[in-house]
């Protein structure tokens, strides 16, 4: 196995125990190394670094809800004191990834399916806010980007690729809250955005909804690219209602 650097120098390592809880007798480092380091800048502060390796951790589901996060463990595993982890663990707490209680410490937080509608009902205002206002704002930059991201869904929902079609997607949302340039919808809608990486299968997988959803991010699309902020609006808001729907229904079934 690789030698572990510090992460003053080598930003990404961590791990978990069969049990549940964080360790450093599993492979966890191993893969945030894999996961994580290639491709990010090796300079920031050490907590912004721990912070964002258990965020990524928790979204791509390899820390599971209700795994116990110990900060003398995950100081020992991530070769840091526990200053940065008990920080990290904090702004994760208000992010609603982790919860902290005196009685068990921190543990990573539930997604319950009350949540889960509770997002999609936020998802839904905030998107179709943040489509009016990239109707309005949009750059060439910005919907060069969109009609990339949207050439690149279509193949991955003929090619039957959800976990790749759902990837694009966030990206294409995330693309479009980027051309609202409202600050506070772009901050909002990244913390939707990671409570829906938790939500797990996706309903792409639903039989006809991967086409089906290509051509309501094409219509959208087509509304921003014509600044017609209404359509735009309402679209996003009438895309955003289905996925709740097929959500609801996957959580049913």
């Amino acid at each position: 196995m690789q030698e572990k650097r510090s992460l003053e120098t080598w930003p990404f390592s961590g791990g978990t125990g069969d049990d549940g809880t964080v360790s450093a007798d599993s492979h966890l480092a191993r893969y945030l190394e894999a996961r994580y380091l290639e491709g990010l800048p090796l300079h920031g502060h050490t907590t912004d670094k721990v912070t964002q390796v258990l965020r990524e951790a928790i979204l791509d589901g390899v820390l599971a809800p209700s795994t116990r996060l110990r900060e003398t463990e995950l100081a020992k595993e991530l070769s840091v004191s526990r200053t940065p982890v008990r920080e990290a663990l904090s702004r994760l707490s208000v992010e609603g990834l982790v919860t902290i209680t005196a009685h068990y410490g921190a543990m990573v937080a539930q997604m319950t399916m009350e949540d889960i509608l509770k997002v999609y009902v936020v998802r839904e205002s905030l998107e179709g806010l943040a489509a009016r206002l990239a109707a309005k704002h949009r750059s060439q930059r910005h919907l060069d980007n969109l009609g990339d991201l949207l050439a690149q869904m279509r193949r991955a929902a003929e090619e039957q690729a959800y976990s790749e079609l759902n990837r694009l997607n966030l990206a294409f949302h995330r693309t479009i809250r980027e051309a609202s340039d409202n600050e506070y919808v772009d901050r909002f809608l990244t913390h939707v955005e990671y409570a829906v990486r938790r939500f797990g299968r996706t309903t792409f997988e639903v039989p006809g909804r991967a086409q089906e959803a290509v051509e309501e991010h094409a219509r959208i699309l087509e509304s921003i690219a014509a600044g017609d902020a209404e359509a735009a609006e309402r679209l996003a808001e009438e895309h955003m209602r289905r996925a709740r729907q097929l959500r609801v229904q996957m959580l049913i079934d």
